[in-house]
C-alpha cells in the first residue's frame, strides 16, 4: 500500500520543510541527520534556508508542490513553529495541500488536536527501537487511537533495521493506516556510529546498509498488504530526480535544457554580450550577466566552431535555490 502522502513524493511533488533540528527524547544512533542540521532551530524549504514566510511559500512554488512533509530533528518540539508553517502552507495552497510529519515522540492529545486544527493530515511514528515488540498496552498504541479521534491519519516509519510483527498487528487491528519502511541506510551524519554498531555498507552501494532487505523484513513485513517498503534506489531516482525535474521545468529559461535527471544545461562564455547581439543571436537564447553570458549549450558550441567565440564551458547544475555546479565542460 503507498499513502497519498507517498503518492506525492514519488512524482516529485513534496516539499521538504525541516522545522527543528533538536530531539531531546534520544540519540539514535541511525539518526541521518548531518552536523549542519543536527540541534540547530534554522528552518529550510528543502535546500533553501527559510529566513521568512515567503521563503517557504516560494520554494513550495519553485517545485510545484502538491504537499508538503515536516520533519526535524523533532517537529513536536516547537509545536508553534509546526503549526504556523501548517497553517501557512493550508491559507496558500488549500486543503488539497497534502501534509505528513514524522515524530519520534508521541506527542499527546494536545499536541494531535492541535496539529489536526493547523492542517496536518498525516502523522507517521517512529518510536524508538528499544520499544519494538513491546508497545501494545503503551502510549504508543494509545497515541495511535488519539490521533484518529484528532482528525488525523495515524501511521509508521520506520528504518528496515529488523523484521517486527508487533507493526503488522497494530494495522490489523486497526489502530495505524499503514507503515512504511525505509531502507536501512548510513550517511554522513551517522556512518561512524552505525559502523560502532556493526553495521556495513551493501557492496556497490553508496548508502543502503547490509541486511536491510533481507528475507525476515521483505517477506515478512513488506508483503503485507499495509506496508510499503521504500528502497534507497527509489527515493534517488524516483522522489529525488522527479523534484528535481519539477523544479528545473519551472524555473527554466527558453535556452536551458532540462536532463533526465533533473538538473540544467546551458552555455557560459566570457564575452561582451554586445557580441552576441552583433552576431544576430535572438534575445532568448542569452543572457547577460555581470562578467559573463549565459547561453544555448549548443549554440555556444556552433559559435566556438565557427571562430565567432574563443572559448566557454558547458554547465550542468542543479535547479536548487542554492544552484549546485554538477559538471563543467571546457569548449574550445
Amino acid at each position: 500500500m503507498i499513502s497519498k502522502g507517498c503518492e506525492q513524493c514519488a512524482k516529485g511533488g513534496k516539499m521538504v520543510l525541516f522545522v527543528y533540528g533538536y530531539c531531546d527524547q534520544r540519540d539514535c544512533f541511525y539518526c541521518p541527520l548531518g552536523e549542519n542540521r543536527k540541534n540547530v532551530t534554522d528552518v529550510y524549504a528543502n535546500e533553501r534556508k527559510v529566513e521568512s514566510d515567503e521563503d517557504v511559500i516560494r520554494e513550495a512554488k519553485r517545485m510545484s508542490a502538491l504537499g508538503t512533509s515536516i520533519t526535524g530533528g523533532e517537529p513536536q518540539e516547537a509545536m508553534a513553529k509546526t503549526c504556523r508553517y501548517l497553517e501557512l502552507l493550508k491559507d496558500e495552497f488549500g486543503e488539497d495541500h497534502h501534509t505528513h510529519l514524522y515524530t519520534g515522540i508521541t506527542g499527546g492529545r494536545e499536541n494531535m488536536r492541535k496539529l489536526s486544527e493547523a492542517g496536518l493530515d498525516e502523522i507517521r511514528f517512529h518510536p524508538p527501537l528499544e520499544m519494538w515488540g513491546d508497545m501494545h498496552g503503551t502510549e504508543w498504541e494509545e497515541i495511535l487511537h488519539v490521533a484518529r479521534e484528532e482528525g488525523l491519519t495515524p501511521a509508521f516509519e520506520i528504518p528496515g533495521i529488523r523484521a517486527e510483527p508487533e507493526f503488522l498487528d497494530f494495522l490489523d487491528e486497526g489502530a495505524a493506516e499503514f507503515c512504511n519502511i525505509n531502507e536501512f541506510e548510513m550517511s554522513d551524519g551517522n556512518y561512524r556510529r552505525m559502523q560502532e554498531e556493526g553495521f556495513e555498507l551493501q557492496d556497490g552501494h553508496m548508502s543502503a546498509v547490509e541486511g536491510s532487505k533481507d528475507d525476515a523484513i521483505v517477506s515478512e513485513m513488506a508483503s503485507h498488504e499495509k506496508v510499503y517498503f521504500c528502497t534507497s534506489v527509489f527515493k534517488d531516482a524516483a522522489q529525488h530526480r522527479n523534484r528535481l525535474k519539477r523544479m528545473a521545468e519551472n524555473i527554466r529559461r527558453e535556452f536551458d535544457e532540462v536532463t533526465d535527471d533533473g538538473t540544467l544545461v546551458y552555455g557560459k562564455a566570457f564575452a561582451d554580450p554586445e557580441r552576441f547581439d552583433a552576431l544576430g543571436v535572438p534575445e532568448e537564447f542569452y543572457t547577460a550577466k555581470s562578467n559573463h553570458v549565459e547561453v544555448a549549450w549548443w549554440l555556444l558550441e556552433e559559435m566556438v566552431e565557427d571562430g565567432d567565440l574563443d572559448e566557454g564551458e558547458i554547465v550542468e547544475q542543479y535547479p536548487t535555490v542554492d544552484g549546485t555546479v554538477v559538471e563543467r565542460t571546457p569548449v574550445a
